[in-house]
């Protein structure tokens, strides 16, 4: 493993761990921050899997051998998923702090069943 694969994973994991730790907190945004955290976390790891040491990219005009391209294509759908999951998230907490004028969970007593 060279350094820049340890720091990428290292980076990874670092992401990855902040953005549970923020899902889990009882404020809306810091929860929403968390939610964009670790999709981003998970589009590093994707494309990250998908490096192959000492072979060209998919988008260049090398001669054989190329990378595979599917990585690239899977990042790129997920992130338009998750921009679409977070702006219906941002929609949610507009009007739970627009009815209860707070964005803290806990507060919130119309959330219950």
């Amino acid at each position: 493993m060279t350094l820049v694969e340890a720091g990428m994973a290292l980076v990874i994991g670092v992401m990855f761990a902040a953005g549970v730790f923020q899902l889990l907190q009882r404020d809306g945004v810091r929860a929403i921050v968390g939610l964009v955290l670790l999709t981003n976390a998970v589009n590093l790891l994707l494309l990250a899997a998908g490096h192959v040491q000492g072979v060209a990219p998919a988008y260049t005009d090398a001669p054989e051998p190329r990378s595979d391209s599917l990585p690239q294509a899977l990042v790129l759908t997920a992130i338009v998923i998750s921009m679409g999951a977070f702006v219906v998230v941002l929609a949610l907490l507009s009007v739970l702090q627009r009815r209860y004028r707070t964005t803290d969970t806990d507060a919130v007593r119309g959330l219950r069943y």
